[in-house]
């Protein structure tokens, strides 16, 4: 009798043991996942696009939206048009402007494609494209598009482009997906590139050590290049396919 008891106490102890460690893990686990993940609560973001329409957008120096871009599967796309007018872009830009704030995006390009995320544009009229104001993070297909030998790295997918390339290349196949997570902070001055769930790029937006960069790049005698730290996020078209969704910015 005493053996019996003695090994049901042993049972129930073995099974609150892997009960215990059980809870650990998951507990671990979600602290993982909370310090990986930036995302915080829907109620501190802003939905720029749900996959069901262009509300929060405008073409650069349009009214509204090009018909260049479509609604596919929840995603954005670009489809460069056949017969270009001479001089015509389609970029599109955000109607509300940003001063600090998180990016969060997915974007997938076609295969030898290039596009990218641009931040602080100037809509007007002196500027004929949004990239003439706006600093950008490189959207490219690595393994197909000639930019990605060009510039030390820093015309690579991520790069914060022709100043800052990335640590490291974890960009999907062109076709799959990509996350982005896009911080630009003035308030700290620090400012980030998460791709994949990988930090490749840190920089800071403001002060000696940006307008360095700047003086070291094609941009150095731009008269409106990075001049404002508030601005319009913008999509460039670049001459490829390209898709953008799920995309949320947050303010900081």
């Amino acid at each position: 009798m005493i053996r019996k008891i003695a090994g049901l106490l042993l049972l129930v102890l073995f099974v609150q043991c892997k009960e215990k460690e059980k809870e650990t893990k998951d507990s671990t686990a979600m602290e993982e996942t909370e310090a990986t993940s930036d995302t915080g609560s829907m109620d501190e973001w802003t939905v720029l696009f749900d996959g069901t329409n262009f509300d929060s957008w405008k073409g650069y120096l349009q009214d509204g939206v090009s018909d260049t871009w479509k609604i596919e599967d929840g995603a954005m796309v670009f489809y460069p048009p056949e017969n270009r007018p001479e001089g015509e872009s389609y970029n599109i830009v955000t109607k509300d402007e940003f001063n600090s704030f998180v990016l969060a995006l997915e974007w997938k390009v076609s295969e030898a494609g290039n596009s990218g995320i641009f931040w602080a544009v100037v809509e007007d009229e002196q500027f004929s494209e949004a990239y003439q104001t706006g600093p950008e993070i490189q959207v490219l297909d690595n393994a197909g598009h000639p930019d990605a030998s060009a510039g030390g790295g820093t015309h690579t997918a991520g790069s914060l482009y022709d100043m800052v390339a990335p640590s490291e290349d974890v960009t999907k196949p062109a076709g799959e997906w990509n996350s982005c997570v896009l911080t630009v902070d003035y308030n700290t001055n620090k400012g980030s590139v998460v791709l994949n769930d990988v930090l490749i790029v840190e920089f800071e937006p403001s002060g000696e050590a940006w307008e360095g960069m700047i003086a070291k790049s094609k941009f150095a005698d731009w008269p409106g290049f990075a001049k404002t730290q508030t601005g319009k996020i913008g999509l460039q078209d670049h001459g490829d396919i390209v898709a953008y969704r799920n995309i949320k910015v947050k303010n900081l």
